[in-house]
């Protein structure tokens, strides 16, 4: 048996084996056991009880974190030239229609989130090829498609982000930096877990949130008593 590296001892003193923690407890737990030089992204797991393959127990939704991300979200607006310069002003990078459209064609997605408008979703919607697979498809459960772009422009950047539970009925969403202070993570994590809660379908039976996981890019999952984030 290989011995333990200087960090691995660290976390195997502080992270208990099959031990769940407080909301508030794992949230600095996170921090105390990641030793990565860059700044990780700070992850939340939650599995439900729910069937995916099912339309009414699909959960699906967005969420604006108090405290943002800390990521620099690239936002692309395709838009009516009418609108272009409400779209700018609110802080989109990239601005256009025609020419974005063309340029996706040809494999550029060097972006985060699209967002556009109903009139525009006839010409988009043969890029679904491109980008479906990646995610950048705009909804508007996500509010991706809507009339308010320059608003949807601002809450992207200010921190809101979109989630789908996945086929194994797991929501993975990352909701900060692990530079946050514990208190910042506690509070994205739980306005994204109250979010979920409002989520339930009704057809859902039994135990609805499973398992809560926070981690880092690089580090141990820290487990999250559910009952401390209801």
């Amino acid at each position: 048996m290989s011995k333990l590296t200087k960090n691995q001892k660290i976390v195997a003193d502080k992270v208990e084996a099959g031990k769940a923690y407080s909301l508030s407890e794992a949230s600095q737990l996170v921090k105390d056991i990641t030793f990565t030089k860059f700044d990780a992204s700070l992850d939340i797991d939650i599995r439900l009880g729910v069937d995916p393959r099912k339309a009414n127990q699909m959960v699906r939704g967005v969420v604006s974190l108090p405290n943002g991300t800390g990521k620099q979200v690239r936002v692309l607006a395709l838009v009516p030239s009418d609108q272009a310069a409400a779209a700018q002003e609110a802080g989109a990078d990239y601005v256009g229609l025609e020419e974005y459209i063309e340029k996706i064609k040809t494999g550029w997605t060097d972006i985060d989130v699209i967002i556009t408008m109903p009139s525009c979703m006839g010409k988009i919607g043969a890029l679904g090829r491109v980008l479906g697979p990646r995610g950048l498809m705009p909804n508007p459960k996500s509010g991706t498609v809507t009339m308010d772009v320059a608003k949807a422009v601002r809450e992207v950047k200010s921190g809101k982000i979109d989630f789908k539970v996945d086929k194994a009925g797991i929501v993975h969403a990352s909701i900060g930096k692990i530079s946050f202070s514990a208190e910042q993570i506690c509070q994205n994590a739980q306005e994204f877990i109250n979010t979920i809660i409002k989520l339930k379908p009704a057809t859902a039976k039994g135990t609805y949130i499973k398992s809560i996981y926070l981690s880092s890019t690089m580090s141990k999952g820290v487990k999250v008593d559910p009952k401390t984030a209801e």
